[in-house]
């Protein structure tokens, strides 16, 4: 059991059946009255946010997430494989779950798995990928004007903004949360 008084960031916890991971929250001792605890927090199998006051003694049902690293390994229409590492299970999982930020995920790479009680409910890609940039138009000798960019398509099919220097065939750096070019990739 946790108390809304214990709630820290990223804390995960049962209410009304449902689980909420705490994203932010704080303590308020008004000058009349009783303190209470204002918590945003978000349902983590529907992603729906919420903000809400509790009074600092209020307990939860601590809730256990469990995070899994596992390879994804292919999709065959809508259902994308990932396999455990540990019993080379293959687990199928449905296009409709998947982030954004997958689009930059390429077969072998390994992926979080979030479930609670055995059901799964997310999938974290990793931060960061490199990948080789398949199209694009080339860059001008000369062209150094800041901050100007232009499309490319990387391997797996995903469009990212670059920036005039890259050429088709160089390897960049991709924060898969944002979907934006950090870097030309070393080596």
């Amino acid at each position: 059991m946790i108390s809304a008084g214990e709630f820290r960031n990223g804390v995960t916890f049962e209410m009304d059946g449902q689980v909420m991971q705490v994203v932010e929250f704080q303590h308020v001792k008004p000058g009349k009255g009783a303190a209470f605890v204002r918590t945003k927090m978000k349902n983590v199998i529907t992603g729906a946010v919420v903000e809400t006051s509790f009074n600092p003694t209020a307990r939860f049902e601590n809730a256990y997430v469990d995070r899994k690293d596992m390879e994804y390994s292919y999709n065959d229409g809508n259902l994308y494989y990932f396999m455990d590492p540990e019993t080379y299970d293959m687990v199928p999982i449905d296009e409709g779950m998947l982030p954004d930020g997958f689009k930059f995920v390429k077969e072998n790479m390994v992926c979080k798995i979030m479930s609670y009680k055995g059901s799964i409910f997310g999938i974290e890609p990793p931060n960061f990928v490199e990948l080789e940039v398949t199209e694009t138009d080339p860059g001008f000798k000369g062209d150094t004007a800041t901050n100007v960019t232009k499309p490319a398509i990387v391997e797996t099919g995903a469009e990212v903004k670059v920036p005039l220097f890259i050429n088709p065939g160089d390897r960049i750096k991709i924060d898969t949360r944002t979907g934006e070019y950090l870097e030309r990739a070393k080596g």
